[in-house]
This record gives structure tokens, sequence and C-alpha cells, in this order.
């Protein structure tokens, strides 16, 4: 049964939210979208000039949106204490937006690089400590790889990325990784390629994307390069700096009290049972777009370095390939996310536009979420600049690809 339109259980929040809008220069209209009359706010709600994000943010990943997205959310429409989810955790920026803000954190992805990217950030360890524990790594030269991984890396690196895969494998094996491994894995499988010195790799594509050893190839002949020496420990070091910018102690103990607690989960969005009913306030989530994205082959030198099976991995993955397999999709994901919403909690579902704007998915996701249960209260449209990333890619403006944030805002009555 579709919930009905007509009411709100907090009717408050929502109209300080667009009123402040509007106030700020954004822009109202009310628009009917397969029946639906809610309002559409166009306004540069989130960028880099209304906020810095925190430093904890600079780990790469495809598809993955800016920081100030959650945090704008967040902030509006949840409070200290109360739970805020992400079913769709990625690179996990709610997650960390969500503890940098004193919220209990629940955070849910079927690809298990996604903890690993994100967990060890929720228990960032100081430079003294992670120095020390990469000091007493023994750096094995006889170690050789599986695979030929000659067109990325100088042998000695490669070597160094070895040992540290094979030190972090036995650690986890035992049982016995902690949180300072935990962050060194992280670090380490973002630095394996990209296109500055401060990665592993001799220049590749940008970081959330590897590219397969044929590319390298034809990318080192067009270039005139080869791998040069890239010291394993001291980039993990330099990246760690960056990374650990902001977090001063008040920063470690708001991280840690988020934590203490934190639900992590590695499984399928559409069946959560280890999340009770009615228990999240608000979740902020981007789910996979259609098959824009192949995470199993943009991970690939990830999955390889953390020893995980990327055909398993990519079966089991949530990519679907049409319009129809994907609104069917996530009709099950907005089941789960009713059940476990509480009464006057909120979803915030970021989404994009496709095939040149011709497919808006915003149109497809607010009949779905209204049969589940919601209420669609509004459309949200970003107005944003791109990013070096982004127009390497082609994206230099609002029309094109996925590149508009277009955020369906959904209430549980």
């Amino acid at each position: 049964m579709s919930a009905p339109l007509s009411q709100t259980n907090n009717p408050i929040i929502l109209e300080k939210l667009f009123a402040r809008i509007q106030q700020e220069g954004g822009v109202m209209l009310q628009s009917k979208m397969e029946g639906f009359s809610v309002p559409i706010l166009t306004h540069s709600f989130w960028t880099s000039r209304q906020r810095q994000a925190s430093s904890l943010h600079e780990v790469s990943y495809r598809a993955c949106f800016k920081p100030q997205l959650p945090a704008f959310f967040i902030e509006a429409l949840s409070e200290i204490g109360q739970s805020v989810y992400d079913p769709f955790s990625g690179r996990g920026t709610t997650p960390i937006e969500a503890a940098l803000r004193c919220r209990h954190i629940v955070a849910n992805d079927i690809n298990p690089l996604s903890p690993i990217l994100y967990r060890p950030r929720l228990f960032p360890p100081v430079l003294e400590e992670l120095e020390i524990r990469l000091n007493h790594i023994k750096w094995d030269n006889s170690l050789k790889a599986e695979l030929d991984l000659s067109m990325f890396y100088h042998e000695k690196t490669l070597r160094e990325l070895l040992s540290l895969r094979c030190y972090l494998q036995e650690k986890k094996a035992l049982n016995q990784e902690d949180h300072v491994d935990q962050w060194i894995r992280m670090v380490a499988s973002n630095r394996l390629s990209g296109h500055s010195p401060g990665f592993f790799s001799v220049y590749s594509l940008p970081p959330n994307q590897a590219v397969l050893p044929e590319r390298q190839r034809k990318i080192n002949r067009e270039r005139n390069q080869t791998p040069t020496y890239r010291p394993v420990a001291e980039l993990i070091l330099k990246k760690s700096r960056q990374l650990l910018r902001d977090v001063n102690e008040q920063v470690r103990r708001i991280l840690a009290q988020a934590s203490d607690d934190a639900l992590i989960l590695c499984g399928n969005a559409t069946a959560t049972p280890q999340i009770s009913d009615n228990s999240i306030q608000l979740t902020v989530t981007s789910p996979p777009f259609l098959n824009i994205v192949d995470y199993g082959s943009d991970n690939w030198l990830r999955l390889w370095f953390n020893q995980l099976d990327k055909e398993t991995i990519v079966s089991q993955l949530t990519v679907p390939h049409s319009l129809e397999a994907w609104a069917t999709t996530m009709k099950q994901v907005f089941s789960e996310l009713f059940r476990v919403t509480w009464q006057g909690g909120f979803v915030v579902f970021e989404v994009g536009e496709l095939q040149h704007g011709s497919i808006r998915l915003e149109e497809t996701v607010l009949p779905i979420a209204n049969q589940s249960g919601f209420i669609p209260r509004a459309v949200f449209l970003n107005k944003q600049q791109f990013t070096k990333t982004a127009n390497i890619w082609g994206i230099k403006n609002n029309r094109h690809g996925t590149l508009t944030n277009r955020i369906v805002i959904l209430e549980k009555p």
C-alpha cells in the first residue's frame, strides 16, 4: 500500500530546511512526477567553499559522493546520539561524517573492500605508533608475485608490497590484526595505483580505478615511462600524515565514542536482520547506478592485495544492467529500509541522471519508495563544480552522464 502524501510527522524540520534554502538563494518549485507533487529545490547545497571536509575522507573510491552531502543532511535531519545508516557505504563517507557529528553509526556494504577502507578511519592511530609498526615489518626480498605486475611496480617496490601483504595476511589469520595493522592495510590499498609520485605505481589513471595490465602497458608506451622505486613504508607514512592532518585529541575522543557501539555489516542491503526494527532516524546513501561502474574490475588490484577473490565478489555485487532490474532491486532495498526506519525518520537517497539526462532515476525512485510505505517529501538538485578527476573523465558541466546530485527525500509516516 502506498503511503499518503498529505501528512508529515516532522513538518517543522522540513519547513525550516526549505525556508533556509530559499533564504540562501535556492529555488523551490512544485513539480508533479508520476502523480507525485513534491517540491524540487535547486541550489549549491554543498561545495568545498561551504566547509572544508575532514582530512579523513581523502581516500579514493569510484562513484563516491562528497562528504558535504551527508554532512548537510545529518545536520538538518538528525540529532546527536541518533542512528545514521548507509546501506551502500562504499568508502564510508556517511559513517565517518556521522561519527564526526556524534551520531550512532550503522553501515553496510556487500563489497568486503568497503569496511577495509573506512573502518580504520574510525579508529585512527597516532603517527608514532604507526611508524614503530612499519619499522617492525620484515621486508623479504625473496618474495615473488603470482602474477606479472611489472607494468605497475619497480621490482623492489613489488617485493615490499608482497612483504606487507604477507605480514597483514598472517596477522589476520592469527586474529592479531589490530587497529594499527588495519590502518596500514587501508592506506596501502589506497596507494596501489595512481597518477602522482605519492602512489606505489608508475603513472596510471586516478586511484579510484585500477586499469588492467594491458592498458597500463599502453600507458607506459605512450608516456615512454618505466616504473621507478617507490618506498612502501615511506609513502604509507606520507599518506597517513595527510589523512590525520585534522585529527586532534578531541576528534579522537568523538570518533572513539561514536565507534564504540558502531554496527558495521558486510552483506546484501535487501536483508539486514542485524538492524532492529524502527531503529534508524536517518539513512543517507547512494546506490549503485545501473552498469555505470564495474566495482570488480575497478578494484582488482585492491582485491589482489587483500587476497579477496574477484569472481566471488563480482557475482555478489548489486550492479543491475537495466532500469527494470535496478528498480526491482531498489524495491527490496526500500522494503528493508522501511522496516529499520523509525516513525518520522528520513531516507536521503542520492541518484543521478543517465544517458545525457534522458533517464532521471528520481522518477523511478519516487513511486517504488512510496509503494514501500515512504512519503516522498522533496527532490534536491545540487549545482556542483567538478574536480580535476571528474574533468579527466570528460565531466565539465551539469548536463551529461551521472553529473547532477539528485537527492530524493523520503519520510516514514
